[in-house]
């Protein structure tokens, strides 16, 4: 009987890799409020390792309540900069804002994935990823916001490696797919091992 996947992301990004990847699956975005669920997990000095694979744990489990017997992938991304962590700017002030802080320092991006079938977890992994940043001109960061646009706002750290954001940096060391937002190699292996996809 064929698997039924489903990611639990409103992510374009992670649809799209999928998408590129060859599988077949369905997108129903989790409804949970992140920042109400890191909360206290912050409060407890839970690393951001420990809370991307907690977030993307409860999306899988929100998605899974509604779609019993799918194979369910929640995912969830954290950037860490040094002790503190950044999120989705939440307005063009604030990305440029992120830039300045990240600029000539280098940050840990976090990404989990998460399997989650009948309210049972199967799967659980994250990677990271380092990346160091130029040290940005207040001028380049304007100009490069404006060409970019609400783009911005769509990542954790205001920019987008698959696009313009590639100039600001200086030097990366990680797994590509982990810096777009899912771990896809361990991802894929994981799916083949379950004969979730063709092996």
């Amino acid at each position: 009987m064929p698997v039924t996947l489903v990611l639990a992301s409103s992510s374009p990004f992670r649809r799209a890799l999928l998408e590129n990847a060859g599988l077949s699956f369905s997108v129903e975005a989790a409804e949970i409020d992140e920042r109400a669920a890191e909360a206290p997990l912050i409060a407890g000095d839970v690393g951001p390792q420990d809370i991307a694979l907690v977030l993307a744990e409860a999306k899988a489990m929100a998605v899974s309540g509604r779609r019993p017997d799918a194979l369910v992938i929640g995912a969830d991304q954290t950037l860490s900069l040094g002790d503190e962590m950044l999120h989705k700017p939440a307005d063009m002030a604030a990305a440029r804002k992120h830039l300045l802080q990240l600029s000539g320092r280098t940050h840990q991006l976090n990404s989990a994935v998460v399997l989650v079938r009948n309210g049972q977890t199967m799967w659980r992994h994250v990677e990271a990823a380092d990346l160091t940043m130029r040290r940005l001109d207040p001028g380049f960061i304007g100009r490069y916001l404006s060409k970019v646009g609400e783009k911005a706002l769509q990542s954790v750290g205001a920019y987008q490696l698959e696009g313009p954001g590639v100039q600001l940096f200086q030097s990366i060391e990680g797994d590509y797919f982990t810096i777009i937002g899912l771990p896809l190699l361990a991802l894929l292996a994981e799916l083949r091992r379950l004969e979730a996809i063709d092996g």
